[in-house]
């Protein structure tokens, strides 16, 4: 049995990367003053981030329906199955496309709703990597990481509320108040969308309330306070500097836990919340 693993860029895997890896990223298109790009393939990170700054038209889209079944056509001439894992269905309608499209293909075509995005995502590909690598058909790695998909966590805090309030996530007056009262807002994705969790004066005291929420998660919610089992990882929008130092910090909390990734926060979040964010991701390990 031959299973392919697809996924999207939301996960943050680039086309490079997924070359490397053996798998297979949809880039996610974007509408930037009317005109169409396509994250890692027609846009860099670098270049969105200067549309950004300069006050550009950005709207998120999913890939067309054309985009999703060419490439599943091309891997079906070579593989038994796919296992398609886009960002949670609670975040993006793509995931219920993709599950319209895969009823024509006959079972070979399982669609994850994993309910992750970004570094979490990014892991659910890879366990989906290594299940397939075990032999596994694609119905049986979508029952494994559905049944894991809420086994996750993301904190988020964004260092300015413009693109919230851009975005008609917040009122033009909530983002004026916060601004005046230079509030970090520490928000969190716990599978089906992005929610507000918390607020802080300064990046450090968000800082600390991530790193609480996450020792609290680990106790009480993964029962792994050592995160022996779990995969931690620092994401970040245009804030490389800020992501290593918190890094560092995860590393001396949790020495015993498996490789701490970095990893830019997928284009579709940081339209959202714009740079200078910081986020800690966990996924618990699966026993694969």
């Amino acid at each position: 049995m031959k299973t392919a693993i697809v996924t999207d860029s939301n996960s943050g895997i680039t086309q490079s990367q997924a070359e490397e890896l053996g798998l297979f990223v949809l880039p996610m298109p974007f509408m930037i003053n009317g005109e169409t790009f396509e994250e890692d393939i027609s846009l860099t990170q670098q270049e969105f981030y200067g549309r950004l700054a300069g006050d550009a038209d950005i709207s998120t889209s999913q890939p067309s329906p054309e985009t999703v079944t060419a490439l599943w056509d091309r891997l079906l001439g070579e593989y038994d199955g796919i296992a398609h894992i886009p960002m949670s269905s609670g975040l993006s309608s793509s995931c219920q496309t993709a599950m319209m499209l895969a009823e024509d293909y006959g079972g070979r075509v399982q669609v994850v709703d994993n309910r992750r995005i970004s570094a979490t995502q990014r892991q659910s590909a890879l366990d989906g990597m290594a299940m397939a690598a075990r032999g596994m058909d694609a119905g049986q790695i979508k029952e494994e990481l559905e049944r894991t998909s809420m086994d996750s966590s993301i904190y988020i805090t964004i260092d300015t509320l413009k693109y919230l309030k851009k975005g008609g996530r917040i009122t033009p007056a909530a983002a004026a108040l916060g601004t005046l009262l230079r509030i970090k807002p520490v928000l969190q994705i716990q599978g089906e969308k992005l929610d507000a969790f918390s607020k802080a004066r300064t990046m450090k005291q968000a800082k600390t309330t991530m790193l609480s929420a996450v020792a609290q998660d680990l106790q009480n919610r993964f029962g792994d306070p050592g995160a022996e089992r779990t995969w931690l990882a620092v994401a970040h929008t245009c804030n490389e500097e800020a992501a290593g130092e918190l890094k560092e910090e995860l590393r001396q909390l949790y020495p015993k836990t498996p490789k701490i990734i970095i990893a830019p926060l997928s284009l579709s979040v940081a339209c959202h919340i714009g740079p200078g964010a910081l986020a800690i991701t966990m996924a618990k390990c699966l026993d694969i």
